[in-house]
């Protein structure tokens, strides 16, 4: 069987990985652009076309495949608060510089771009990517969370992304987890996304510290985080690589991270009955000093009529792949 090309299209706060993504799942280049350097969309968009075009120029040495973006089965885009309706994003509160719709359809167009051009939520792309590559093949109900800079969600109920009236459904980074919390970027206060997102474990990290305070012995512990790192220098990664060291207070801060993340699931399960949720993303890398107490978490908080139905699994794709095979999915 001949095999097609789909450019795949994983729009971040920091930066956006473009993949040309063979038919059998095979990613076979990438590139990526600084989304933050970009203060308008046409310009950012212009660059997209441009970076797709050399990917499809090099083309594929496996196959021999060359081509042009208009040679490609289409374009799939996964980017924050987009519209799969319109083929847009709208306001997305990570990207302040794009302001209003940001519409890639009409922009690949204007650019020349005449195949199809699919546009989702990147946390829907990720579902739909592990429903085609991933652990979730056969599934028909499942819940894919991302954890990084926001924490996004993508719902599959009867074999299919659930988008609601709006094309927006399954924010579940935006419900509020504790009322009157911390502010969220979307205005609001108290979001999911302010307790378990990369900057969220930040923030409970320096609050711990506090807390606790520094261990006298600290500089004796490779791999703790030490009193000469100030608050404004602490990473998420340097958290997750502190709690596996043994750092009680980077330990404690997943024990709370795991334990909000728990509820939340345990909440999820109660409007969509899944077999699985999958979990994606930078800290979850950490591995157990964040899935132990989350999985203890969710079960505490789990339903009765729900316990043993459904489980809490890592995306079986490669985290650097995810996103850009979800996205290439998204093109049908």
């Amino acid at each position: 069987m001949e095999k097609t090309y789909v450019i795949g299209i994983d729009l971040g706060g920091t930066n956006t990985e473009l993949g040309l993504v063979r038919s059998d799942g095979h990613i076979v280049a990438r590139t990526i652009l600084s989304t933050a350097k970009y203060t308008d969309f046409p310009t950012f968009a212009d660059d997209m076309v441009k970076a797709a075009g050399e990917l499809c120029a090099a083309g594929d040495p496996e196959t021999g495949w060359q081509g042009t973006v208009n040679d490609l089965q289409g374009f799939g885009i996964g980017a924050p608060n987009a519209d799969p309706n319109r083929g847009c994003m709208v306001e997305p509160p990570n990207l302040k510089q794009f302001k209003g719709v940001s519409n890639f359809v009409e922009e690949f167009r204007r650019l020349g771009v005449t195949v199809p051009v699919a546009v989702d939520n990147d946390a829907n792309a990720a579902a739909v990517g592990e429903m085609v590559y991933g652990g979730a093949q056969g599934m028909q109900h499942f819940i894919m969370i991302t954890l990084g800079t926001g924490v996004g969600s993508g719902i599959v109920v009867d074999g299919k992304l659930v988008h609601g009236s709006t094309g927006t459904a399954g924010e579940l980074g935006h419900n509020i987890l504790i009322p009157n919390g911390r502010k969220c970027s979307c205005g609001r206060y108290g979001c999911l996304e302010t307790y378990t997102s990369a900057r969220g474990i930040v923030q409970t990290f320096i609050e711990v510290r506090h807390e606790m305070g520094t261990p006298a012995d600290v500089d004796e512990h490779p791999g703790w985080i030490g009193s000469e790192v100030t608050d404004a220098e602490v990473h998420s990664i340097t958290v997750g690589i502190a709690s596996n060291a043994g750092d009680p207070r980077a330990i404690e801060t997943f024990r709370r991270v795991g334990y909000w993340l728990g509820i939340a699931c345990a909440n999820a399960v109660t409007f969509s009955a899944p077999e699985c949720i999958f979990l994606m993303g930078g800290p979850t890398k950490v591995g157990e000093p964040l899935l132990a107490p989350l999985r203890k978490s969710f079960e505490e908080h789990l339903l009765n009529i729900y316990q043993g139905s459904c489980r809490i699994e890592m995306s079986k794709l490669k985290t650097n792949e995810v996103a850009i095979l979800g996205a290439a999915a998204l093109v049908n």
